[in-house]
């Protein structure tokens, strides 16, 4: 049999190798959101960094982003999810090594720019190459796989910026993240494209090869005819547009994953993420402890993470996400009045602390992978390329917004005044779940789709 482009090797591909580098990829987007928290504790002294200037150097990867979402919107299709995913990697390379050697704040965020580029290609691709390889029962588990390795990459990255702390280090925190872009840029070169890119585009013994392979022989032959069935009732239409995307068939995916996508940031994740040390050390910690104090958030948020990956499947999505935005909620509120009543900083200290150890735990519960799952799975096959590239757009502008702003909300409403604002949305956001997301738990791709398609038809 000769080796084809679907199936880089003759050989059956493990499933939990093929899992893991298809996942990979969001430890570059974890890694590079966390380390410039510790990063910025350096440089904000080193070049006098008003608060506007810390949030330009954060709001660059969200801004690149925003554009490498949008160029992957096409490419994702055209190119393949495995490729695209490829050229994020080695742009990502790229633009740390630009990073690291920066001599001065605008060469900087330049290059942080760049590196955004390949974290919004990456994040958009990820969640649907994750979504068209895993078998319908398990496949919020092993989507969840995404939001594993992000949060994990932000655990490492405030690892690697408590080790550098006492040298101050900050280039080689950067530096650091040029791993994880190399291991999964020789990892991809061995994986395969999913087997419904393959379908649309009329490789079916290559489709038929790596749903073998993902299957393990279990209703490899239901579920190809299934692809095909979905294929056929798109008009054997290869790519979709964004006219397809805002049709009534496709319109409820489109609101369904815009909610998620808006609603995950706007619930103040990233500024937790991006900011808690500089937030500890005005809470009276030293640049150290405050370094320490966010690696055990980074450990809260491995830690939900696995957890929210082994109920997926049985709890299902909608009540992950109405939990999830409850506690968050409740978190923020407590937090807000606490700041504002008790003064003494060795008892506000810890108390923040745990407080945002349980916004976090309710945050990966549901707004966390849970969103990345639904993002990918939700979406018909035609569009699903532009649609996830769409929310992956949306969700990096609302990013922009969030990491752009709260160092400016931050210093004029102070932490309570913040944390009000955000318990806000996530009440919001659970009102909004129940009015308009579905469930998705247990069903195939095409089921989800076919389902959808009879809804708007009656």
């Amino acid at each position: 049999m000769q080796q084809t482009e679907g199936l880089p090797a003759r050989r059956n591909i493990n499933r939990g190798t093929l899992f893991f580098f298809g996942a990979l990829g969001g430890i570059l987007f974890g890694y590079d959101l966390g380390v410039i928290s510790g990063v910025l504790l350096f440089i904000k002294k080193v070049w006098s960094l008003t608060a506007l200037q810390q949030g330009f150097v954060n709001g660059a990867l969200a801004a690149g982003a925003i554009i490498g979402a949008l160029t992957v919107i096409k490419l994702a299709d055209g190119l393949g999810r495995r490729r695209t995913i490829i050229v994020a990697a080695s742009v990502f390379a790229l633009g740390t090594i630009g990073c690291t050697f920066a001599p001065n704040f605008e060469t900087l965020v330049a290059f942080r720019f760049i590196v955004g580029i390949a974290v919004g290609a990456s994040s958009a691709t990820v969640p649907t190459y994750l979504a068209e390889l895993a078998p319908g029962k398990v496949r919020g588990l092993l989507s969840s796989l995404n939001q594993l390795m992000i949060v994990s990459g932000i655990l490492i990255a405030y690892i690697v910026d408590d080790i550098l702390a006492d040298s101050g280090n900050w280039r080689a925190m950067i530096a650091a993240a040029l791993i994880p872009a190399v291991i999964l840029l020789v990892g991809m070169l061995r994986m395969p494209e999913t087997p419904r890119w393959l379908l649309k585009n009329g490789r079916e013994d290559e489709a038929r090869a790596v749903l073998a392979s993902t299957l393990q022989g279990e209703g490899v032959d239901a579920e190809f005819d299934q692809i095909k069935e979905v294929i056929r009732l798109d008009g054997q239409q290869a790519k979709g547009t964004f006219k397809d995307l805002t049709a009534k068939w496709a319109r409820p995916a489109l609101v369904v994953a815009l909610i998620l996508a808006i609603g995950q940031q706007f619930s103040g994740v990233n500024a937790v993420n991006t900011y808690a040390p500089i937030m500890f050390q005005n809470l009276g910690y030293g640049a150290s402890a405050a370094l320490l104090a966010a690696v055990v958030l980074g450990i809260v948020k491995v830690a939900f993470t696995v957890g929210e990956m082994f109920v997926v499947d049985r709890w299902g999505r909608k009540p992950l996400l109405r939990v999830g935005g409850l506690l968050m909620a409740g978190t923020l509120i407590v937090l807000g009045l606490c700041v504002s009543f008790i003064h003494n900083t060795s008892v506000i200290g810890p108390i923040t602390l745990v407080l945002l150890i349980l916004f976090l735990a309710g945050y990966e519960l549901g707004w966390g992978a849970v969103v990345w799952v639904m993002i990918g799975e939700v979406f018909p096959l035609r569009v699903r390329g532009i649609g996830t590239g769409t929310a992956s757009v949306v969700l990096w502008a609302a990013t922009f917004t969030i990491t752009f702003v709260f160092p400016v909300m931050y210093t004029g409403l102070g932490l309570a005044g913040a944390a009000w604002i955000f318990a806000a949305v996530c009440i919001v956001l659970v009102l909004l779940v129940g009015k308009f997301v579905p469930e998705t738990k247990g069903r195939t791709l095409e089921q989800i789709e076919l389902e959808l398609r009879e809804r708007v038809t009656v």
